[in-house]
């Protein structure tokens, strides 16, 4: 029963900012209120400090090597057993020999393997005598990553026997040995990833969730704090203390930014610093605009708790939109449209390409422009809502809740 008298209390001493509020007075406001606010100071620094540890932690390892796969050898023959041999001695396969179909598809269920490769019966005496011969490789669409690797290393271990066994027709004809191998592969391929040397997953999704994670604490910082501000009949402030109160938001998450991009990281050697001028340029733009949003919906929720009940469901929506994760001409047409309304949109490839590619700003300058361009909107948002949003409605809801 304590508890709504010191609501009210708290709310009769606060006093309503004056409309001529200073850049600067509302900059020092707002850092003192988000460091003696515990919630706001967990999701603005707290939370993303945390998720740069913790979260690459789950990708240490990079690439997925020694897949459980299983091998069913219907041919027990020298050439069945030779694939085998080099299936085995593959980094990407973890390889067990099963006796049919149905143990295979069984394992599968039970998450004992990925997937399987079946050697037909009379494999060995088809390659002999010139045939068409093959073998067939199944694998669990559900998991891709796995599929992808399995697939990879038996059509390398297959692809290297195939290769052994040209070879060897080849000088059964009279060709040189030399000659024989060189035939083979008359254009030798060579593939060379560039910006992810390792092909790692982790140094894939890690730089371009970080951007979601940075976005996605400051909202909910920001909405939580303008929340309390309306209860507390704190929220008026004129456009010089708007700009203040984006401003010291904006940058205590260009700090934490810097942390990620300084040094997470690094700790974790993703590819990165590639255009660290370009970077810092690209988180001075970045982090005002999503201020400016989380301001705007702060306003617009007026609740401090409604802005962590609904930004945390839309997390998942917001990185697939963005373009990163699956191509952008690939959705509907009215997501091609609506996922430009989020900082992410533009602001995950660009902080891509910068960082982790190396691009110049004006290579990226589309993308430092749609953010200005959102900044704007969203700032002429913020007006319009301060001025719809009526002083006594604010008075209002704060003795009703203390109530």
């Amino acid at each position: 029963m304590s508890e709504p008298s010191n609501t009210q209390h708290r709310t009769t001493k606060s006093a309503i900012p004056p409309a001529s509020q200073s850049f600067w007075t509302s900059f020092i406001q707002t850092f003192k209120d988000v460091f003696g606010d515990k919630g706001v100071l967990l999701m603005l620094i707290i939370a993303p400090i945390i998720y740069g540890f913790f979260y690459p932690w789950p990708y240490s390892s990079e690439i997925v090597n020694h897949v459980p796969v299983g091998i069913i050898d219907q041919d027990s023959s020298n050439l069945s057993r030779t694939i085998i041999r080099y299936a085995s001695a593959s980094p990407y396969l973890d390889t067990k020999q099963l006796i049919n179909e149905q143990a295979a598809k069984e394992a599968i269920w039970s998450d004992q393997i990925a997937g399987y490769m079946v050697i037909p019966a009379g494999l060995e005496q088809q390659v002999l005598s010139g045939e068409q011969a093959h073998v067939s490789v199944l694998g669990n669409g559900g998991y891709f990553i796995l599929n992808k690797n399995l697939q990879l290393g038996f059509s390398k271990a297959v692809g290297t026997v195939s290769a052994g066994i040209k070879v060897k027709k080849s000088i059964a004809k009279g060709t040189y040995a030399s000659t024989a191998a060189q035939n083979t592969q008359s254009v030798p391929l060579r593939i060379m990833p560039l910006y992810n040397q390792t092909e790692g997953y982790g140094a894939y999704v890690v730089p371009a969730v970080s951007v979601i994670i940075l976005q996605q604490t400051l909202l909910m910082a920001t909405a939580m704090l303008i929340g309390t501000w309306y209860e507390q009949r704190r929220h008026a402030a004129s456009i010089r203390g708007w700009l203040g109160r984006i401003g010291a938001l904006s940058s205590l998450s260009f700090i934490v930014g810097c942390f990620y991009y300084g040094w997470a990281f690094e700790l974790h050697h993703y590819p990165r610093g590639q255009n660290m001028l370009g970077t810092l340029l690209f988180l001075a733009l970045f982090c005002p605009t999503v201020a400016t949003l989380g301001c705007v919906l702060g306003l617009w929720f007026r609740q401090r708790e409604r802005s962590m009940q609904i930004l945390i469901f839309v997390s998942l929506p917001i990185f697939f939109l963005s373009g990163y994760p699956w191509p952008a001409e690939q959705l509907p047409q009215v997501l091609q449209v609506v996922r430009w309304i989020f900082p992410t949109t533009p602001a995950i490839n660009t902080s891509v390409q910068l960082n982790q590619m190396g691009a110049s700003i004006s290579q990226v300058a589309i993308g430092f422009y749609a953010l200005a361009g959102l900044w704007l909107f969203y700032f002429i948002l913020l007006l319009f809502l301060r001025e719809r949003i009526p002083q006594k409605r604010a008075v209002h809801s704060a003795q009703k809740k203390s109530a």
